[in-house]
């Protein structure tokens, strides 16, 4: 039996094409969705990735031949084929690996309405019946299912895509903005000319062409160095702004007029401060935002502030929509640049989270560094790795270090979180690697700095 842990993560599939996954694989995987989810229709769609039309097409193949009538909406961003799956209320698969390498790719499910697949939710046991179905050779036979073979059609979701984001934030009274956009050979540059067209918008592009390749730099602004030539672009050219895309444009980056990126949770505050006035002046009460962990203590200050109700989760966009579900929360973010928002069926969209953006900064006259000022609040670390041979002894070296320190408190949420009176640090272990990631903020630079190295110190030793 063919032995998939290594390709099926906790929230989709990926992997290196062909050495790990192939057509073969994929059309396996397209007949276990089916089986799983009991769909009788499914969509898909896929990035510019040069091996996922095939992948995309054996999937669709495996699906129809358990009975499913297949939807395929071709090139797309990952948020759109969120939309098509909530407006056709249909399951959904996106051939994608996000920011990976070229060599990378892999597919994100949902079940109709956009709700996640995940290892609890469906994808151990799409991954279990696949490696039913392996051979010694590690090939897959799918089984003959008695049943009427479903259908293949193509129908353009772009339009209808960019018609639903714009009809949920007000850009009709805008001042013109200058906006470079850095694409990075991904789906932004699909998306973004059909989003943007028509509003008061001066668009420079960069990396507007797709190619899965990635020639300039890859499509992770996660990264620093991905994000130099937007910057330099936007100060060349004198723009409002800028915006960059991941590979398949479901995360969105911000830097201001100096060319300086803002803080994912400065974003998350903005549009949680936005989220929560729409809501309020629609009855609504007490309107709940979810926030990760690992956002700064900004974005439960903002939502408190504005009369919100923050809640706090895990770190992971499964963990963010149950939370939603549960709480029916209007906006949730993660400091990672993924937004989610209720009436985009709870999923995260990061080309929504653009247009709140620029809704902000077109509704007023401040420069946007002047308009975020309010929002970034503390000292930050960032994200710091660290590889460890014993994740689980570290991590209790440095419990055992700060948490009998006077006035502090000590939670496992996610990892460990420590927080005194002006700071806080989270440490968690990654679940694929081993790793130790580090996230830290204070009042101030220099005490945020201090937490920072005493915990790096204990963690590394």
């Amino acid at each position: 039996m063919r032995d998939l842990k290594q390709l099926v993560k906790a929230y989709d599939v990926r992997g290196v094409v062909p050495d790990q996954w192939d057509e073969s694989l994929s059309r396996a995987f397209g007949a276990a969705f089916v089986q799983v989810t009991g769909a009788s229709a499914v969509v898909v769609g896929h990035d510019m990735r040069p091996s996922s039309p095939s992948l995309t097409r054996a999937f669709a193949e495996g699906a129809a031949a358990y009975g499913a009538d297949v939807v395929e909406i071709g090139l797309c961003s990952t948020d759109q084929l969120y939309y098509a799956s909530g407006s056709m209320d249909l399951p959904g698969a996106m051939f994608t690996a996000s920011h990976n390498p070229a060599q990378y790719n892999g597919i994100k499910l949902c079940r109709a309405g956009a709700a996640p697949v995940g290892q609890d939710t469906g994808l151990a046991e799409i991954r279990e019946l696949v490696e039913s179905w392996s051979e010694e050779d590690g090939s897959v036979a799918i089984p003959p299912r008695e049943v009427t073979p479903g259908g293949l059609s193509a129908q353009d979701t772009l339009r209808g895509y960019a018609d639903h984001l714009l009809s949920l934030v007000d850009l009709a009274t805008i001042r013109p903005l200058k906006v470079v956009v850095d694409a990075g050979n991904g789906m932004g540059g699909h998306t973004v000319p059909t989003v943007f067209s028509g509003l008061p918008i001066d668009l420079v592009p960069l990396y507007f062409e797709l190619d899965g390749t990635f020639p300039n730099h890859e499509a992770n602004p996660l990264d620093p160095k991905n994000l130099v030539d937007l910057q330099a672009k936007v100060v060349e050219v004198g723009a409002d702004l800028g915006l960059a895309f991941d590979g398949d444009a479901d995360r969105c980056f911000v830097v201001d007029e100096r060319g300086e990126p803002v803080s994912p949770s400065a974003i998350t505050a903005l549009v949680a401060a936005r989220e929560i006035a729409r809501a309020r002046a629609a009855g609504e009460e007490r309107p709940t935002v979810i926030h990760n962990l690992i956002t700064s203590w900004t974005v439960p200050d903002v939502v408190h502030t504005l009369g919100g109700n923050p809640v706090r989760t895990r770190v992971g966009h499964s963990f963010i929509k149950q939370e939603m579900a549960v709480t029916d929360a209007v906006f949730g973010g993660e400091h990672s640049a993924h937004y989610y928002f209720r009436d985009f069926w709870r999923a995260d969209t990061g080309m929504l989270a653009a247009l709140h953006v620029l809704a902000a900064l077109g509704g007023q006259k401040d420069t946007l560094s002047e308009l975020t000022a309010e929002y970034d609040r503390y000292a930050a670390s960032g994200e710091i790795n660290s590889t460890v041979g014993d994740q689980a002894g570290r991590t209790e070296a440095v419990r055992a270090a700060f948490a009998n320190l006077e006035g502090v408190s000590v939670d496992e949420l996610d990892g460990l979180t420590i927080a005194g009176a002006d700071w806080w640090f989270n440490l968690r272990p990654s679940n694929t690697e081993p790793l130790l990631r580090l996230n830290v903020e204070a009042k101030d630079p220099a005490k945020m700095a201090e937490v920072r190295d005493a915990v790096l110190a204990i963690a590394r030793a």
